[in-house]
């Protein structure tokens, strides 16, 4: 879909309806969280629903098509770098703002951010209206998803200890239990499920309906902690700062890194929306798993922002780049 295109859709059809529920279910939490025995039965649907999530995350992802892709494993490798070692080397980094200019709980939610895998959707939409290489992206963000099961657990383990927060053996067991195996099963059975899930489009809304239960679970355990009375303008406005540093930041690398590699433009723009953006939908699940209860709101509230900052930056720059002549997109950086 072309920038023009998309400015002419109807303004209600350009609202991310995703995130009004998502703020929505953050709300309601906050003024109705579940009470008494509706806790039990709110976190038994999250955790089932989660299962079922990552069962069908590894159902849709193709690995042999991502295999196939790796012919082209400079670009790959440089994506994957920038997920899984750049971002994660920024988040440490801001720990020397902490508690100066950031306190703890904010800065678990920014470094949480710098550990998840890329989008897939929305890395792979972007590259296509900025014309950029798209088979590229396509195995790209597959790739950092189906990597990311397995190493953004491993990295919030290792590195959310600089934090404070160590996460228990019941944590990793619940991470087994509820993401690692759902998904292995979802890839074992693409044989007898995949047909099934592909022709059934509408099968995304179950993974955004259960999003929006985990956010409202979270969100609800942290209001019966105290979330907002520990939460205050500050802490939103520094979060806001934080990822306004951050976003541009990690932008403007992947360009010029991408660039002095000598990569073409097609491929710089796959390297700059894949290696930056990072996945709501697998990371609001993933805290609810690994972390504890009465933190996963505050843990996932940076996320929620930075997931919109990315959104409305990124449509800006594939449309500024949906703008320049084709001789522009052919040309090789050295």
């Amino acid at each position: 879909m072309t920038p023009t295109a998309l400015t002419r859709r109807p303004w209600w059809r350009r609202i991310d309806y995703f995130m009004v529920a998502i703020v929505s279910a953050a709300v309601l939490a906050t003024f109705l969280p579940a009470r008494g025995a509706g806790v039990e039965v709110v976190d038994w649907a999250s955790k089932i629903t989660i299962a079922i999530l990552f069962f069908l995350y590894g159902v849709r992802l193709q690995p042999a098509e991502t295999l196939a892709g790796l012919k082209h494993w400079r670009l790959h490798t440089v994506i994957l770098a920038f997920t899984f070692v750049a971002f994660p080397i920024v988040g440490l980094a801001l720990r020397v703002a902490v508690p100066g200019l950031i306190n703890e709980d904010v800065y678990r939610g920014l470094l949480y951010i710098c550990l998840l895998p890329s989008t897939v959707q929305s890395s792979i939409n972007f590259t296509s209206i900025a014309r950029g290489n798209v088979a590229a992206a396509i195995i790209s963000a597959s790739m950092s998803n189906l990597l990311g099961v397995f190493i953004t657990p491993l990295l919030a383990i290792s590195l959310m200890s600089t934090t404070g927060m160590h996460l228990d053996p019941s944590s990793i067991l619940d991470i087994a239990a509820q993401i690692l195996l759902p998904f292995v099963l979802g890839q074992l059975s693409r044989r007898w499920t995949a047909d099934f899930v592909m022709a059934h489009p509408k099968l995304k809304l179950f993974d955004q309906a259960s999003i929006v239960l985990v956010v409202y679970r979270a969100f609800g355990q942290g209001v019966r902690e105290g979330l907002w009375q520990r939460t205050g303008l500050s802490d939103i406005a520094m979060i806001c700062v934080a990822i306004a540093v951050i976003l541009p930041l990690m932008l403007w690398l992947t360009w010029m890194v991408a660039g002095w590699l000598g990569f073409n433009r097609r491929d710089q723009i796959a390297i700059q929306f894949c290696g930056t953006k990072k996945s709501l939908a697998t990371g609001v699940p993933m805290a609810s798993v690994m972390f504890p209860a009465a933190q996963v709101g505050m843990i996932v509230l940076p996320l929620m922002i930075f997931h919109q900052a990315q959104l409305m930056v990124c449509s800006s720059l594939a449309s500024r780049y949906a703008r320049k002549p084709e001789e522009w997109l052919d040309e090789t950086n050295r």
